[in-house]
């Protein structure tokens, strides 16, 4: 008889329930599990960007809405919504309105999540002409990680975790070096100088831009944080 693999272990909510740029920092290196028929479809967390109700950057400072509830719930609720015709996926953190956007990450493939789990995130995130995208690249990017992980806004969005179907899971594989630098996307005038944008050094070239490209000098455009 072949041995199953064994489930896998989801962070408690109190992990989630706190600060979010502390939150945005630890989650690096961590692994989401979403669990699509018989697959555990995983990738491991390489890029986040941390918002607070109190800065001009975050949804939650547009103010309370149905549709922003999440932002506004204990830590450990998931918060979706469209970004460029795509889904994005956040995790609410300490204190209402603060959250932190799982920005990107890097397809994870051991004894829970194997080849094939590999091969279905693949056929879920083709390319614009509809070939296999790089492994590399397939979670690059906030819409890109929820296609290849199977993540919709309506079955997610203000929900808690499932250990049964969707998790947070620390595979103890540590993230050693952090890059922390300014957000993406931010227009101008509301907050886009905060450094709450938070990369794992060693997955810098798959990040959704690399904070290490040629031109970027530490100190002034990051900082490296050990």
């Amino acid at each position: 008889m072949t041995d199953l693999p064994q489930p896998p272990n989801a962070l408690p909510h109190a992990f989630f329930d706190r600060d979010a740029q502390v939150l945005a920092r630890d989650l690096l290196g961590k692994v989401i599990r979403h669990k699509v028929g018989e697959l555990w479809l995983s990738a491991r967390i390489i890029e986040t960007e941390a918002y607070y109700f109190a800065e001009k950057g975050s949804h939650a400072s547009l103010g309370y809405t149905e549709k922003r509830k999440a932002l506004f719930l204990d830590g450990g609720h998931i918060y979706m919504y469209y970004a460029r015709g795509g889904d994005s996926l956040n995790f609410s953190a300490q204190g209402p309105g603060n959250a932190v956007l799982i920005k990107s990450a890097y397809p994870w493939v051991d004894a829970v999540s194997g080849p094939a789990s590999l091969a279905q995130m693949l056929l879920n995130n083709p390319d614009a002409q509809g070939r296999p995208r790089a492994s590399q690249k397939l979670c690059a990017g906030q819409t890109l990680l929820c296609k290849a992980l199977g993540l919709k806004v309506p079955q997610w969005d203000a929900k808690r975790f499932d250990p049964e179907r969707l998790l947070v899971e620390d595979v103890a594989v540590p993230t050693v070096n952090v890059i922390q630098t300014t957000r993406l996307g931010i227009p101008q005038g509301r907050d886009e100088h905060l450094p709450y944008r938070f990369v794992d050094a060693a997955y810098a070239p798959w990040c959704t831009r690399n904070p290490l490209r040629r031109g970027q000098v530490e100190g002034r455009d990051y900082f490296l944080l050990s």
